[in-house]
């Protein structure tokens, strides 16, 4: 009997020490997969947009030729549109409005 009620307090204890990391465990799994691509195309778009910037200060600088700008702003912004088009269908909205 004594045997039974010192293996019942130990499992207790460690049913209450393995609360705080049960907790966590359940928190870190991962949530709706399309949060974390809308997330992602996010994060894609503003690099993007920064590339699209970046792109605009170099021709005003003169690092790029006009040809080398309009080819490269063309790449640039048919990307961006890519992604905008992407968050937009995970938003459940068009684009197209």
């Amino acid at each position: 009997m004594e045997l039974l009620l010192a293996i019942a307090i130990v499992a207790l204890v460690g049913y209450v020490v393995s609360l705080p990391l049960r907790r966590r465990e359940a928190d870190d799994e991962p949530g709706d997969p399309a949060d974390a691509e809308l997330a992602d195309l996010e994060a894609r778009k503003l690099v993007k947009y920064r590339e699209i910037r970046d792109a605009e200060a170099d021709h005003a600088a003169g690092k790029l030729s006009d040809e080398d700008f309009r080819r490269l702003d063309a790449e640039l912004r048919s990307d961006a549109i890519e992604i905008l088009r992407k968050v937009d269908r995970l938003r459940g909205t068009s684009a197209d409005h």
